[in-house]
């Protein structure tokens, strides 16, 4: 099966403090993979590392056999939303789907008809004038997931989905990632919600320290493991 990321002899460090360091990882197509530890674990820095908005200090990252560092090509069927950073704060909600939709070549009715397909999920911001710097942390979140989803990718990278979002969300949210990976697109997701993670996730990743210390199949009993390590 084709390799979609691949991380080869990964490292960044910060003065002496090493953030993340992984020797060798595979992210196989139609995979849907979880990354899980505590704040300051590397999850951030390891997909900040993937999207190339930092520079490692050694060792590179491949999106489907293409260095990310050397070439934009990926960018075309990867979406990803990491924090708020992503987001036009002078543009109102729509306006900035709209501005996404025409980077990957949509018009603007087909934008209005995402919207109405994802309607259940964010509706009450899309038709005011307010700025997406106005919006609230949840719909925040709500309108940077919704805009990775625009693009139809075939790789998709979320960094705390579900924070900020409302139990109706966090379920609309889980069954939308569900039927995405099930309809072929490979994801990479953190999350400090252990549930969530193992409900949804094939592949679970445990970060400690910068270093992946565990890497395992979703099972029964990984979301009684994973609780268990965490309350150590």
């Amino acid at each position: 099966m084709l390799n979609m990321i691949e991380i080869n002899d990964l490292q960044k460090v910060y003065g002496k403090k090493v953030a993340l360091s992984i020797n060798r990882l595979n992210i196989r197509e139609k995979e849907f993979v979880g990354l899980v530890g505590n704040n300051g674990a590397g999850k951030t820095t390891m997909l900040s590392l993937i999207l190339d908005l930092i520079e490692p200090t050694k060792g590179f990252v491949k999106s489907k056999g293409m260095m990310v560092s050397e070439s934009d090509d990926w960018k075309n069927y990867t979406g990803s939303y990491l924090n708020e950073g992503f987001l036009i704060p002078f543009l109102t909600p729509f306006e900035f789907l709209e501005f996404i939709g025409n980077l990957h070549g949509k018009n603007r009715a087909e934008v209005t008809n995402f919207l109405k397909e994802n309607n259940s999920f964010f509706t009450e911001e899309v038709s005011s004038k307010k700025y997406n710097r106005e919006l609230s942390a949840g719909n925040k979140n709500k309108l940077g997931i919704l805009a990775s989803f625009l693009p139809e990718p075939e790789i998709l990278i979320l960094d705390e989905p579900f924070s900020n979002l409302d139990p109706s969300s966090q379920s609309w949210l889980k069954s939308k990632l569900k039927k995405l990976n099930e309809e072929g697109v490979t994801i990479l997701i953190s999350s400090h919600d252990l549930k969530h993670v193992t409900e949804i996730c094939s592949r679970i990743l445990l970060l400690e320290n910068g270093t992946i210390i565990k890497d395992t199949n979703t099972n029964t009993e990984t979301l009684v493991e994973l609780e268990n390590y965490f309350n150590v």
